[in-house]
């Protein structure tokens, strides 16, 4: 039987989503696996995180080109991108606590999306569409944080699933959108 990888990332990030902490155990068993197939696919944890990092990467690449991030308003940008990303929440809210864990090598994949995102709110604000006295890097990072959290609260249950985007892009824009001055 040949081991369909993709489908064993997306278990391990189905539980490691909802419990960060899980054994590797955990992760084959949530797979349908032994634990000496998973190791033998994945010498360890951080190898797991790290092709969940990749496949994270990948999802969040995607969300970015669905979003169309230069077409239209910023403001309907961002609400593509929030709703591009909500089926990958989790696990970006996973791998971004996860890899503060991890010292030294940041994955090129997380420089170029974050380049892409912090491009995006500077737009904004040249078009005077966002505030100018919070830097794209800031914008950047509470979107990921606004991400992350709501991810969380939608699995905990404190927050409505349906609520997820427009909550964010609310909150965001509270804050970010420039307001004329009379």
């Amino acid at each position: 039987m040949t081991l369909d990888r993709e489908q064993v990332l997306r278990s391990a990030a189905a539980l490691l989503t909802h419990k960060s902490t899980a054994t590797m155990d955990e992760v084959a068993k949530a797979a349908g696996i032994g634990r000496a197939t998973l190791h033998r696919h994945f010498a360890g944890r951080d190898a797991l995180v790290k092709a969940l990092e990749d496949l994270g990467i990948q999802e969040f690449e995607a969300a970015l080109d669905a979003a169309r991030l230069d077409e239209d308003t910023s403001e309907e940008g961002l609400r593509r991108l929030i709703a591009a990303v909500e089926p990958s929440a989790g696990l970006l809210s996973f791998l971004v606590n996860e890899n503060q864990l991890f010292e030294g090598d940041v994955n090129e994949g997380w420089n170029r999306a974050d380049a892409r995102v912090s491009a995006f709110f500077r737009r904004g604000q040249e078009r005077g569409e966002f505030r100018i006295d919070l830097t794209p890097a800031w914008l950047t990072e509470a979107l990921y944080g606004l991400v992350g959290t709501g991810a969380w609260a939608v699995q905990a249950g404190r927050v409505a699933a349906q609520d997820f985007q427009h909550m964010i892009v609310e909150l965001l824009l509270g804050g970010a959108r420039r307001s004329v001055e009379p």
